[in-house]
């Protein structure tokens, strides 16, 4: 979350609003936001249906339907032009999804 909201500013020059989405609850969010000094909104999928609409849905460390770390590039009509996952360990490349949504 740290290097999304040290890299927020390009994305949104580039025409892109970045979201953080997780499982957490709302009060969570509210918590990591303050803590971690984030200025895009953070949005609770505590029921888990964009997970599985996602298709990210998985296991970690004996925890089911946790969401796999991804990133996916949506236009404004919610057409998904570009997905990205990543192993659990592995840090998103930030150049590789700056440069999508500048090619948007």
């Amino acid at each position: 979350m740290e290097l999304l909201r040290d890299r927020s500013a390009e994305f949104e020059q580039a025409g892109v609003r970045p979201f953080g989405i997780s499982g957490d609850s709302e009060w969570t969010h509210i918590a990591w936001a303050q803590a971690l000094e984030l200025s895009f909104p953070l949005l609770s999928d505590w029921n888990r249906e964009a997970m599985q609409a996602f298709g990210v849905e998985g296991e970690f460390r004996g925890h089911e339907a946790v969401a796999e770390r991804s990133a996916f590039l949506v236009d404004e009509d919610g057409t998904v032009l570009g997905a990205w996952r990543y192993d659990t360990a592995e840090v998103p490349d930030f150049d590789e999804l700056l440069r999508a949504a500048q090619a948007m």
